[in-house]
């Protein structure tokens, strides 16, 4: 990251999207990054730009984060927060199923072909904050109660960014869950960034 750093033109004017240009060298992982920064295409920094474009070419080699079910290339993987046991998703039964907060719910997100278990820790006017518990056979009991909400369209996920780089509030971007069975790329957009911690909006699991 030092050698990316040195490479920037260091005025920390945060139009990139990041507040100091330390944060954006930290994130940098290919040559188009480099247009992030207003000042790069300049002619001043001809020669830093093609130098840096050598070494995001070496970081990009090393870091892809690849879906294993579709084989796309994901910007990032997403892990739970701190202390928590998996992503948070925002969930919407589209058969309009009530559910409470400490349910425990069976549902099949809209587009993916995966059953899902989970147990809501918040509910409220529809919409419901789930943590995954795990298909049946990982809660131990095959007589657990549970109500089946059926299909259910996801609107948001909650996590820490594990792998990769942080995104800039207002991105559209591919991620993946890393509770995500099919290790599948999901996209989005960024509609919240603390630290590595993001909220990830409008979902869908239909990448192009």
């Amino acid at each position: 990251m030092e050698g990316i750093l040195e490479l920037l033109p260091g005025y920390n004017c945060g139009k990139c999207g990041y507040k100091q240009c330390r944060d954006l060298a930290e994130n940098m992982r290919k040559a188009e990054d480099i247009g992030l920064c207003p000042f790069m295409g300049k002619q001043q920094f001809s020669e830093k730009r093609k130098k840096l474009k050598e070494l995001l070419k070496d970081r990009s080699d090393n870091t892809n984060i690849i879906g294993i079910i579709d084989g796309l290339e994901a910007d990032f993987t997403l892990a739970p927060l701190a202390g928590e046991p998996s992503c948070r998703e925002d969930i919407h039964p589209i058969d309009g199923t009530e559910l409470e907060t400490g349910d425990l719910v069976r549902y099949r997100p809209l587009g993916c072909p995966i059953t899902h278990f989970a147990k809501v820790i918040e509910a409220s006017r529809g919409m419901n904050t789930i943590h995954m518990v795990g298909p049946l056979q990982r809660l131990g009991n095959e007589d657990v109660q549970f109500i089946d909400a059926g299909i259910c369209l996801i609107f948001a996920f909650d996590g820490k960014v594990e792998k990769g780089r942080i995104p800039r509030v207002g991105e559209t971007v591919k991620f993946i869950p890393t509770h995500c069975m099919m290790q599948k790329v999901h996209s989005g957009i960024v509609v919240g960034v603390e630290e590595r911690n993001v909220r990830i909006e409008a979902i869908d699991l239909k990448v192009w």
